[in-house]
């Protein structure tokens, strides 16, 4: 059985989920998946912990575990390359994270992956941008994936503080 918790952000309720070896799941949303419980664990503890920290500035980089689940290997290459490449405060475009994975993952293909991304935040995925804008985002609450988006690049300082 897995652990769930909650954490109250600026871009709305974030929920966690570990199965007390390594967070897998990110969500945004306030009640558990099914296989998971309300309870805590160590982990999970500290993977809010470092959210917190992250969105009261503190926390540049996660270094909780993190378990992708099942997924291809071109998959796995091109997350654990956003994961480990991409720091805070920086942002690749689809294309050169395409390039940068090692993969033949066309640029498309790279937003299908990044909307498919387990634990979005811990690895990145706000950080892969279109070459010509910020390109899509499924985190966030329903319906504000690019205003989530621009605040999180914002709140790193990829991005200036929108006027409006």
């Amino acid at each position: 059985m897995s652990a769930f918790g909650t954490l109250e952000t600026p871009v709305g309720v974030v929920g966690i989920v570990s199965d007390g070896v390594a967070i897998t799941r990110v969500t945004w949303r306030s009640a558990p998946p099914e296989d998971a419980t309300a309870q805590s664990d160590a982990l999970l503890a500290e993977a809010l912990a470092q959210l917190a920290a992250y969105f009261a500035g503190t926390l540049r980089r996660f270094d909780v575990p993190v378990d992708l689940g099942v997924q291809t290997a071109a998959t796995r290459a091109v997350l654990t390359a956003l994961h480990g490449t991409v720091g805070h405060g920086e942002t690749i475009t689809y294309g050169g994270l395409a390039a940068r994975s090692g993969t033949d993952v066309p640029a498309r293909g790279i937003g299908s992956i990044m909307g498919a991304n387990p634990v979005p935040l811990i690895v990145p995925c706000h950080r892969v941008v279109a070459g010509d804008g910020l390109g899509g985002y499924s985190g966030g609450d329903e319906g504000r994936g690019l205003e989530t988006k621009r605040w999180l690049l914002e709140h790193e300082g990829a991005l200036p503080t929108s006027l409006f």
